[in-house]
């Protein structure tokens, strides 16, 4: 089984509707810390249709980290993939030199250090991790866009923006009649759901491809953890135990009900919802194992709810209205 393919927003990029997060490569503890768990999880991923791998120059457990195992598990199997990185996060990368990280000075830096990291000639999609408040967006718009006549990127996207920002970006580029962001990346799942405020109609309302970023919450969304605990090992009971212990119990349970009612698994119905939402262009899932991969592919493609299904869900997962609108 695999995963169906996606348009990213308005523009001519495709991406598999399951996407590889890759956070988890080189992070210490974890078996994609080494080289030959990173390629397991790769190969497994490229076997079951997915060929969109999304990471950052952030990532691991030494920056860099992630984007150097994936460069070395790539080698001689680039062109099978759509890569997307990002650069101009807060983390130190050990890059000692003045000015914002959209600045153009750094955004031709960092590109450079992850072109040589990954062992590649091209990024897919470059995405800018963080705003970043010291620099004019016209500024990065304009670095981003050599990057594009040079070859050296594809398209260019963001991460984190708010609504506003997103619209700045889009008229900005329009004013200056340069190239634009094709996507954004920010955090939104059932248990995650603020997003939809301001971020996703902005998105959809200028073309812009979206990708939900911790989409299964750390896992609470794929029905392995209970009331009673969750799988030992899981990176939630070994160090992230408050969130399963804040989870809202009663709505997961009234989820899970939804689900046996229906015959499908809590991951494939939190999948189906997700693709199900105007403008997402891929669910970025991490992974681990193997295994986890191939469920998240075959999950992708398994359930499409009907508006009456979505209409339940929200139901059982409401947006809360935000306190700072009350007046």
């Amino acid at each position: 089984m695999g995963t169906s393919q996606r348009r990213v927003g308005a523009s001519g990029l495709v991406v598999s509707a399951a996407g590889l997060g890759c956070n988890n490569f080189g992070r210490a503890g974890t078996v994609t810390q080494t080289l030959e768990g990173t390629r397991a999880v790769i190969d497994a991923a490229l076997a079951n249709g997915v060929f969109f791998f999304d990471t950052a120059d952030m990532y691991g457990a030494e920056p860099g980290s992630s984007e150097a195992l994936m460069g070395e598990a790539l080698e001689g199997r680039r062109d099978r993939v759509v890569l997307a990185t990002k650069f101009g996060h807060a983390r130190d990368m050990g890059y000692d030199f003045p000015g914002g990280r959209g600045s153009r000075r750094y955004v031709r830096f960092a590109v450079e250090q992850s072109l040589r990291r990954l062992r590649t000639d091209w990024i897919d999609l470059y995405q800018l991790h963080l705003p970043d408040p010291q620099t004019p967006i016209a500024e990065t718009i304009d670095a981003l866009d050599e990057l594009v006549d040079e070859g050296k990127i594809r398209y260019y996207g963001h991460s984190n923006f708010d609504g506003w920002q997103i619209a700045e970006a889009e008229f900005t580029a329009r004013a200056r009649s340069t190239g634009r962001f094709i996507s954004a990346q920010n955090h939104y799942s059932l248990l995650a759901r603020a997003s939809e405020r301001e971020v996703l109609p902005a998105a959809n309302r200028y073309g812009l491809g979206f990708f939900p970023y911790f989409p299964l919450k750390n896992g609470l969304l794929t029905g392995k953890f209970t009331r009673e605990g969750g799988p030992a090992g899981s990176r939630i009971m070994e160090t992230r135990p408050h969130i399963w212990a804040d989870a809202p119990w009663d709505a997961l349970e009234a989820y899970q009900a939804f689900c046996d009612a229906r015959g499908i698994t809590m991951l494939q119905a939190t999948f189906g919802w997700l693709l199900a939402q105007p403008g997402v262009a891929s669910v970025i899932a991490g992974a681990t194992t193997p295994a986890q991969v191939e469920a998240n592919a075959a999950a992708s493609d398994a359930w499409a709810p009907s508006v009456a299904e979505l209409e339940e869900i929200d139901r059982l997962f409401p947006l809360v209205e935000d306190p700072a609108s009350a007046m």
